[in-house]
């Protein structure tokens, strides 16, 4: 179940005790005995009574307990991370953040990976959870209803990480996305921008690009400026890409004169699609991502972009974990907001004050 990413968490009510077997039987209406059978995938249950069971326990959230014996109510000293991917060059720098803190503690990180898809979160979450994992580290605000049911009824610390515009579940750590992407939009309007095209990937997914090009283009509508085009796609943050989507824009737009990039990888495509083609950058187009991705500091002409507190993300973000576990009784629903950094490099025009 999908269930809307949206939804009011305020209608989750975090529980004072675990749930148990006894739980779902009472809101499937069937024994415990019969209850155990269908999420343990054995014994003969009808096909109505299975499907009954399995509605129940993932409406409440319930995840079992894979800890068998003396350590059935006990937490296993393991944090499950869970992120959208390997590939994307922000998360390495996030997980380090993780585990430097993590190293001086009992705790140890295990990643899962969901590939930005609800239903792949939902499973990855489900068996971390049922290993009794001591915290939760997971990207975004944004979950299907059953992602938010189990995280509420987790009974151990959540953090949410890389967004503070939303509505959290327990603690989170991250920037303000509508506020990068505002800020964006200022200096770009400051230097003298006008004919802006955006670039990046497709929003239903990603939904922290989204946030950002919510406020990107709400501050370019108070100035009295229009998005002029857009592309869009699906797949990794890819050079080849940059350039690709770079020669779509230009070739139906080609009074454009600045372009702002989802993430700084398909950016640094653009960029070099451009010097390429012997466009001057910035003074007849610039353009700008998303990242600060330090892999891109070698280039000879440097992308403007906004770093997204990586490293410091997962400081905090395991910092929250291991101090919660070192003393329980310390207070949930932290939220810590970071503050990102403009760095114009050599494709904006400076003619802004920082």
């Amino acid at each position: 179940m999908a269930g809307n990413p949206n939804g009011n968490r305020h209608q989750i009510m975090r529980p004072r005790r675990p749930l148990t077997l006894r739980d779902v039987s009472e809101a499937s209406g069937v024994s415990e005995m019969t209850v155990s059978r269908v999420l343990r995938g054995k014994g003969d249950v009808s096909i109505a009574t299975r499907l009954r069971v399995q509605e129940a326990a993932k409406r409440l959230g319930y995840v079992p307990n894979k800890i068998a014996g003396s350590l059935a109510s006990s937490h296993v000293n393991l944090v499950a991370v869970i992120i959208p991917s390997l590939g994307n060059m922000v998360f390495p720098e996030v997980l380090s953040g993780i585990s430097e803190v993590l190293a001086t503690t009992s705790l140890q990180p295990v990643v899962g990976v969901t590939d930005y898809m609800p239903e792949k979160e939902e499973k990855v979450l489900f068996e971390m959870l049922s290993w009794r994992p001591a915290g939760v580290i997971i990207a975004g605000l944004e979950h299907s209803e059953a992602a938010q049911a189990m995280l509420a009824r987790a009974g151990v610390p959540v953090v949410e990480i890389m967004d503070v515009d939303g509505d959290p579940i327990d603690a989170c750590v991250g920037i303000s996305h509508r506020r990068a992407g505002r800020q964006m939009a200022e200096a770009i309007i400051a230097a003298g921008y006008r004919r802006i095209a955006f670039l990046g990937t497709k929003m239903p997914l990603d939904h922290r690009a989204r946030k950002r090009f919510e406020g990107f283009t709400q501050t370019l509508g108070k100035a009295g400026i229009e998005i002029v085009d857009q592309e869009f796609y699906s797949g990794g943050s890819a050079l080849a890409k940059g350039r690709e989507m770079t020669q779509t824009v230009l070739a139906r737009s080609p009074d454009v004169d600045f372009l702002y990039y989802s993430n700084d990888m398909i950016g640094a495509g653009g960029l070099l699609y451009l010097l390429d083609n012997g466009v001057d950058v910035p003074g007849q187009i610039g353009l700008a991502g998303f990242n600060g991705v330090e892999l891109l500091d070698g280039l000879s002409c440097r992308l403007a972009t906004m770093d997204a507190c990586r490293r410091a993300v997962g400081i905090k973000a395991a910092q929250i974990i291991a101090a919660r576990n070192a003393d329980p009784a310390l207070p949930a629903g932290e939220m810590v907001e970071l503050t990102p950094t403009l760095d114009p490099g050599d494709t904006l025009l400076r003619s802004f004050v920082a």
